[in-house]
């Protein structure tokens, strides 16, 4: 790969790097600071907060994670570098 293209290669994995530690963040903290606020709300008679906490961020981190790994392999491929 030839350093130019290297150069933009690393700048949109690290960029993708930092958007899905972004939302990991909001989903695994954020997301539980405002567990109270958001009990107030009702969703199938579960309170919005408790859904959150007991699976809403899980369900949410095996969705990040199968769109973090089709970006990447974008990327990839993109630069010419993807797996066979």
């Amino acid at each position: 790969m030839a350093t130019p293209d290297r150069v933009s290669y690393w700048n949109k994995t690290r960029n993708l790097m930092f958007l899905m530690l972004g939302l990991w963040v909001f989903f695994g903290y954020i997301i539980h600071m405002f567990v109270v606020q958001l009990n107030n709300i009702v969703i199938l008679g579960f309170p919005l907060g408790y859904y959150m906490a007991a699976q809403g961020s899980l369900i949410a981190f095996v969705v990040m994670l199968f769109w973090f790994a089709r970006k990447q392999n974008g990327i990839d491929e993109e630069h010419g570098v993807a797996e066979d």
